[in-house]
């Protein structure tokens, strides 16, 4: 009598579901189809002068105390055109603005008292919206990153002073200018007309001149 062990166990491997890792060679389309999304981060008309990880901090008046803001990357950026520069942090893991300000002219940073890797300096700032009066405090993980983080900040603060100073001294160039131009009009105006005066008088006849003349008194 012949063995059906063979046979079961062939009917047995086909009746087997296919394993998971198996491929059935079945096309399944996505069910929802995701287009790319460009992120803009406001960043690309300007160009990165300093990037460097730091934490930073906010004085709080009320509490009189410093409260954290944020751990992520502070930036220095350069517009391309207007050439004004900003300070932007933004925290590493959310990508949220704690910081969002320009440099200005009047603006000074200093070492915080006792502590080396940190630093100090008041702004104008707009991370929330609306403009606010800050005092920050950002402490990186170096003395070589605060120091430059440092230079760097006085010396573009010093360019916009120099800036500054050079755009009012040309605007009151070209308003003296200007005036100048405008007087030597007038005197060429008044010249022209005291030409036309004379040029006028000496074209007149001997008669019209003896008639607007006053007759003497007697």
């Amino acid at each position: 009598m012949a063995s059906t062990e063979p046979e079961r166990h062939h009917k047995e491997e086909d009746d087997a579901p296919a394993a998971d890792d198996e491929d059935t060679g079945a096309q399944v389309a996505p069910i929802v189809k995701l287009e790319e999304v460009a992120v803009s981060t406001g960043e690309e008309n300007e160009d990165p002068i300093i990037d460097l990880k730091a934490k930073l901090y906010r004085f709080d008046k009320d509490g009189n105390q410093w409260k954290e803001r944020g751990a992520g990357s502070v930036k220095l950026l350069k517009h391309k055109q207007s050439g004004k520069v900003r300070l932007v942090m933004r925290q590493s893991k959310t990508l949220k603005i704690c910081a969002n300000h320009l440099v200005l002219p009047t603006m000074s940073v200093q070492e915080h008292a006792g502590n080396d890797k940190s630093c100090v300096w008041h702004a104008t700032d707009f991370a929330d919206g609306e403009l606010k009066d800050e005092l920050f405090c950002i402490r990186f993980a170096s003395v070589e990153n605060c120091k430059n983080f440092m230079e760097t900040f006085q010396e573009i603060a010093e360019s916009q002073k120099s800036k500054e100073e050079n755009k009012d001294a040309t605007a009151a160039a070209d308003a003296l200018d200007k005036l100048s131009v405008g007087d030597k009009k007038g005197k060429e105006k008044a010249d022209e007309e005291v030409h036309a005066a004379v040029k006028g008088d000496e074209s007149k006849t001997d008669e019209e001149k003896k008639i607007e003349e006053p007759a003497s008194s007697t």
